[in-house]
């Protein structure tokens, strides 16, 4: 199996279950994890095929670059049932993404079926901000998507930032909280890798390090926003070096005092620095 390690995670790249034809170039695009979509791009006659398709290819996909996954449909979903009961007997899924959990019970049955904890949710639903720190800590959940198109539909807001700043930041602290990496929504204009990278950066702020991605080509431009600058990793490394150097003591850099979360943060920009 794959190398499974959270704390290295920049992007996802989401690939339709019902195009098998697109699996190898979904795996080879250089995301940090790919998922088949099993969920949304996947029409209601076509979801048994892709089903079988899915998991035939995870079972038979050996050397991958990057960990391989799928996404289920939702406990509401008529095929839940089945994807469970797919899920007990599959070879080389090394996650699974859940949509719109809506209680912790709901991601007991997935654990439970999946025999794993590498469960990303997707954040998608009004009842998911609701309990978005019980999510976080559950002890399966690795991770989660922030699914701000789905949430703007439920409760009939748009998809502007403003709208979002909340969601975003209840994520952002429950799962920061957690040590455990959220995805940022996946932007829906592949041909605007200017704004692309500008609303990457924004959710950055925020405290999301990690985006979901639609298209191979929106990789590029995600970890370059993610990445730090040349200016923003030098400083990182003199603070570094500076709270080293005190040995415990009073670390000061340019006069000012050096406290723990500014050492940390200088030390996440060095770590997106050597992952880049």
């Amino acid at each position: 199996m794959t190398a499974f390690d959270p704390s290295l995670w920049r992007s996802l790249l989401f690939v339709p279950g019902a195009r098998s034809d697109r699996f190898d170039k979904a795996v080879a695009a250089g995301a940090d994890l790919v998922c088949i979509d099993l969920e949304d791009a996947v029409a209601p006659e076509g979801k048994d095929e892709a089903r079988s398709a899915t998991l035939g290819y995870l079972a038979a996909k050996d050397g991958r670059p990057a960990p391989l996954g799928l996404r289920v449909n939702g406990p509401d979903s008529a095929w839940w049932a089945d994807d469970l009961a797919s899920l007990r007997a599959a070879e080389g899924v090394d996650f699974v993404m859940m949509p719109k959990p809506t209680a912790i019970a709901e991601i007991d049955q997935l654990c439970d079926a999946f025999g794993q904890d590498r469960i990303i949710v997707v954040m998608e639903t009004a009842r998911s901000l609701g309990m978005a720190e019980a999510i976080a800590d559950h002890p399966a959940v690795c991770g989660a998507i922030y699914g701000a198109i789905d949430l703007a539909g439920e409760i009939g807001c748009d998809l502007s930032w403003e709208a979002h700043l909340y969601g975003r930041s209840r994520c952002a602290a429950a799962f920061g909280a957690a040590r455990k990496v959220l995805f940022d929504v996946p932007y829906l204009d592949v041909k605007d890798p200017e704004g692309l990278k500008e609303s990457t950066r924004r959710a950055q702020a925020l405290g999301i390090h990690a985006r979901a991605a639609i298209h191979p080509a929106q990789l590029g431009p995600i970890h370059e926003a993610l990445a730090p600058t040349a200016e923003e990793l030098a400083q990182a490394r003199r603070v570094v070096e500076a709270f080293e150097k005190a040995k415990g003591g009073v670390a000061l850099l340019d006069g000012k005092l050096l406290e723990l979360p500014v050492v940390k943060a200088a030390r996440r920009k060095i770590a997106a620095a050597e992952r880049a």
